[in-house]
């Protein structure tokens, strides 16, 4: 008896690459200053460019995006944000940092894995003109059209941007996980579709007031990680990190079924920099 899927010619080659989209990985560390004080300031500088060289990895051991960070506070001294098909060349640059001689006095804090995706929320085609004709588009004006077809153009480049976005050059990244709710009178998976879907609206709307100067990835982790989605900000300035996050909690989304764990903020560093930052090495 053959098996039941052996005649099922639909189902995807096993991978670890995704059917859609890219795995993220976020990395935090910080340094042990009394390991760092056993191994002598020249054994430091000595092996510094092995750091250099696990922070930013060349050539094919390099994820598709790639970026590092100093991060201000306790919560971590510096952290990496990477994305890449292969979830094994994010890991690698990890494996490849704590191997290397100053791995001994790096001690990871925090790490979030998830994958990107393309919200259900978003509206395809035929969605976004329902949506026209019930806020009072006719649909046989030209001006439906028009928005229809503009719409429909742009959906590429929306998917595109969730699902394998460049990253920005901006001075300023925050981090943080979240939840939605499942509290008692408040569950959010137990609001109607639609519901959620008019919350969810509102809160992209709020985020559009902050175009140009935030950009947002919102990464899922449901069955990968402890919370359900990653939440990362680019900033041209911190001050923006800031005020959308405290535009976007009167969002009914963030005030009744919005749940988040620690923030992480970082600022765009090389190796050298995080090195100088972190006062491993004098400045020249």
């Amino acid at each position: 008896m053959s098996h039941p899927h052996s005649a099922n010619t639909s189902l995807p080659e096993p991978s670890v690459v995704p059917v859609q989209g890219l795995h993220c990985g976020h990395y935090f560390y910080r340094w042990r200053r009394d390991i760092l004080a056993g191994m002598g300031k020249d054994q430091v500088a000595s092996h510094l460019d092995g750091f250099f060289h696990a922070i930013a990895p060349e050539g094919t051991d390099r994820p598709e995006r790639f970026q590092s960070f100093i991060v201000s506070g306790h919560k971590a001294d510096f952290a990496t944000v990477m994305m890449d098909p292969d979830p094994l060349r994010i890991d690698k640059v990890h494996q490849r940092l704590m191997a290397s001689y100053l791995g001994a006095a790096i001690e990871p804090v925090y790490s979030f894995v998830s994958l990107s995706e393309i919200s259900e929320y978003l509206p395809n085609k035929e969605q976004y003109a329902a949506k026209l004709i019930r806020t009072g588009e006719d649909p046989e004006s030209a001006t439906y059209q028009a928005k229809v077809a503009s719409y429909e153009k742009r959906l590429p480049m929306m998917h595109a941007q969730r699902l394998a976005p460049e990253f920005p050059n901006w001075p300023a990244m925050c981090f943080y996980p979240m939840n939605k709710a499942r509290n008692v009178g408040a569950n959010w998976f137990l609001e109607p579709f639609s519901a959620r879907t008019e919350m969810m609206a509102e809160h992209a709307q709020s985020g559009m007031a902050f175009a140009g100067r935030v950009t947002q990835l919102v990464t899922a982790s449901v069955g990968i990680d402890d919370w359900e989605w990653g939440v990362t900000l680019w900033a041209r300035n911190p001050q923006f990190l800031k005020d959308i996050v405290y535009t976007m909690r009167y969002d009914s989304a963030s005030a009744r079924f919005g749940q988040f764990g620690s923030f992480y903020t970082g600022y765009l560093a090389t190796g050298p920099q995080i090195a100088e930052h972190c006062c491993l090495i004098t400045p020249a």
